[in-house]
């Protein structure tokens, strides 16, 4: 009876084992059965639109002494950049900053004993937008000229963008679903499979860097805004079942 009884448990064992082992064979073969790929896209292409900010000012113990100093200012700086060829419309000036401005006074013993009012310090920023990107980008390098003019111009380094990003984009994906479909059918064939379905796609992150820069792709994407001529990439990842 003892025997009979050990026959059956050493049965069910046998089959338990052989449900388990078949079912880990099966998930292996299943885990087997997918090719993950990444694909990328990638373009060159030059900015279409320059943004660029530049700022002046005056100072003067009288405020509306002041007003009157940058008011003359503005006429200059609008008349030098109509005349170098942008139109007026194009011009949006920001309102005037105004700004009290002291001097720390100290005793003969180099301690502070307070603060003597100076005067005011008034100042405004204009921007111009535009698609004439060279013109935009060498007035930019020649501003100072309004030194000459009495004019101390401040210039800011031009901010380059593209308006055409979206189309861009699109075709970004489809070429980087391209390279990884690509991927996919020469592991399958390498393999001695062929390639079956698509199971999942993913897409990576947007970047755009400086061409011929030294940028690092970041997890939430490289915007740059520096550079004219600029590169896009992305990536996709895409899972196919292999028959």
């Amino acid at each position: 009876m003892k025997q009979y009884t050990n026959a059956i448990i050493f049965g069910i064992a046998i089959i338990t084992s052989s449900f388990f082992l078949g079912k880990a064979y099966k998930d292996r073969a299943k885990a087997d059965g997918e090719i993950r790929v990444t694909g990328l896209g990638k373009a060159d292409f030059t900015s279409d639109l320059i943004v660029w900010d530049g700022k002046f000012g005056t100072q003067d113990i009288d405020l509306k002494k002041a007003y009157s100093t940058l008011e003359k200012n503005k006429s200059t700086v609008t008349e030098y950049l109509i005349n170098k060829g942008i139109k007026d419309q194009q011009l949006v000036y920001s309102a005037v900053k105004t700004d009290k401005k002291y001097k720390r006074l100290y005793s003969n013993d180099g301690d502070f004993i307070g603060e003597e009012f100076v005067g005011y310090e008034l100042t405004q920023t204009v921007q111009i937008s535009s698609s004439e990107v060279y013109k935009v980008e060498k007035i930019s390098r020649e501003i100072t000229e309004l030194l000459n003019q009495g004019v101390q111009f401040y210039s800011q380094a031009p901010r380059y963008y593209y308006t055409k990003l979206a189309d861009l984009k699109i075709q970004m994906i489809s070429k980087a679903t391209e390279d990884a479909r690509l991927r996919a059918e020469k592991i399958s064939e390498f393999s001695g499979g062929k390639l079956g379905k698509l199971e999942s796609a993913r897409m990576g992150i947007f970047q755009i860097t400086g061409q011929n820069s030294k940028e690092n792709h970041s997890w939430g994407g490289t915007f740059n805004t520096t550079s004219r001529e600029k590169t896009a990439s992305i990536t996709m990842k895409l899972t196919y079942s292999v028959k």
